[in-house]
């Protein structure tokens, strides 16, 4: 073959494998996108939740009594924006993204995790903390950040269940800056399954929002460096006390936010059915009722007050945990937009401050640490997450293993109490009311009895 020909076959090659290769290399393009909107999404909804957190402090500075007033009208108006003008952004914004990866239904899918839920979410959740709410930013991330790779997914449409839970796992390793804890979260919690599939997008999609993040902010660990230990000796029996306690709370307050969900029996629930504004404003009096009996601490994320509490910053009160139990609770049964993590986190370190003078001898860290990872567990049943994100969290690897101890007896205590994990039985009672019965069948899980709640 002369050497004109040969080129020419050589050229003609080249452009076969450059057309065959051009759909993969813009697909991981849009994920890589994706991966960066993410992060950026992140850094967004931390300043925002920041500064509402805030204007409200310098808003009950002037007197506490504001509150009182402020707290329930704020209430009221998110839930009022969550129900008619950003639908599906209501609670914590985890069970939407389980729904929508299990459901059949494209339309009930985009309603779920839209960008313009997305925005939403945001704005509602700003306004949330803004007067008071018990509520983190960490669980409407992972909304976001699934709304986001979905709303690239439509250009890959094939792989959009594992762009969903490569968006919220990207979300959780963003806005905690623990990249394992969001592999770990995508696979246990979001996903139930490992799927290998789906395993490259959940790093792809973590490398690019933790990068993007670590550019923005720098980086940093959520609570600050903690070199505690606990040596082996008596002092464990604080893992079996705290993780049992932390567990079965827990799981009473998983088991009192799905029966509000489901709907209360009686006069009461057909109430609350028929006037959810009036009673999100009840909700909201009862959390600036718990602000004020706490000294205002049990408002907002309680990321500072946990903090305090693991560097022995600030003596534990012994109604912290029950009032931020409290709050976080009436929070989450309001209807709107707000997570879970961050408070759990807070309800668990007062859990284990709660414990000093029980345990002298066990240093204050200790305690703390093991309160968050037992009662985190509890309300997620989901042990590994819980561990890994506390030890990602203060980078404290000594306390590795009597926290992995504690997850696993909180995760049992839990489900005592409440059978199944709160964010799949959300989803289930989700796609129950919205979409055909075989979609519930789709959660791995999932089950319609919670713990004889009915």
């Amino acid at each position: 073959m002369p050497p004109r020909f040969r080129t020419r076959a050589s050229i003609a090659r080249l452009r076969r494998v450059s057309i065959g290769a051009y759909p993969l290399w813009r697909g991981r393009l849009l994920f890589l996108f994706g991966g960066i909107c993410v992060g950026l999404a992140a850094v967004l909804m931390a300043r925002c939740a920041d500064a509402a957190q805030v204007g409200f402090k310098a808003l009950v500075g002037v007197s506490p009594l504001v509150a009182l007033v402020a707290t329930p009208a704020g209430f009221a108006l998110a839930a009022l924006l969550a129900r008619t003008v950003f639908p599906n952004s209501q609670g914590s914004g985890i069970p939407q993204v389980i729904a929508a990866r299990h459901t059949r239904d494209p339309a009930f899918r985009h309603r779920l995790i839209s960008l313009r839920v997305a925005f939403g979410k945001i704005v509602v959740m700003t306004l949330g903390l803004a007067c008071g709410a018990s509520s983190g930013r960490e669980g409407p991330t992972v909304q976001v950040g699934a709304a986001i790779m979905a709303a690239v997914g439509r250009l890959t449409p094939d792989r959009l269940p594992g762009l969903i839970l490569a968006g919220g796992a990207a979300g959780v390793a963003a806005a905690f800056n623990t990249p394992l804890a969001g592999i770990v979260f995508g696979i246990e919690e979001l996903g139930r399954a490992y799927e290998p599939r789906s395993s490259g997008l959940i790093v792809a999609g973590i490398v690019a929002a933790g990068l993007t993040s670590l550019w923005l902010v720098g980086n940093y660990t959520y609570f600050g460096t903690s070199d505690v230990t606990l040596p082996l000796g008596k002092g464990w029996l604080v893992v079996v006390v705290l993780g049992a306690a932390g567990g079965f709370a827990g799981g009473v307050f998983s088991r009192l936010v799905i029966l509000f969900a489901r709907g209360l029996p009686g006069r009461g629930g057909r109430w609350i059915a028929r006037h959810p504004i009036a009673f999100a404003g009840l909700c909201g009096l009862g959390v600036a009722l718990a602000g004020l009996a706490s000294g205002g601490s049990v408002y907002g994320t309680g990321y500072e007050e946990a903090k305090a509490l693991l560097h022995g910053d600030s003596a534990a009160r012994l109604d912290f945990a029950p009032l931020k139990f409290c709050a976080t609770a009436l929070s989450a049964i309001s209807g709107i937009p707000g997570g879970l993590f961050a408070p759990s986190l807070a309800v668990g370190a007062g859990l284990g401050g709660m414990l000093q003078d029980v345990f002298p001898h066990v240093p204050i860290g200790a305690l703390v640490l093991t309160g968050m990872v037992a009662y985190l567990a509890g309300v997620l049943q989901a042990p590994i997450t819980a561990f890994v994100i506390v030890t990602e969290m203060t980078q404290d690897h000594a306390m590795m293993i009597p926290l992995m101890i504690a997850a696993v007896l909180a995760d049992a205590a839990s489900k005592t109490v409440c059978r199944t994990g709160l964010y799949h039985t959300l989803a289930e009672i989700m796609l129950a009311r919205a979409a055909p019965a075989q979609d519930e069948a789709e959660i791995p899980g999932a089950s319609a009895r919670v713990g004889g709640n009915g």
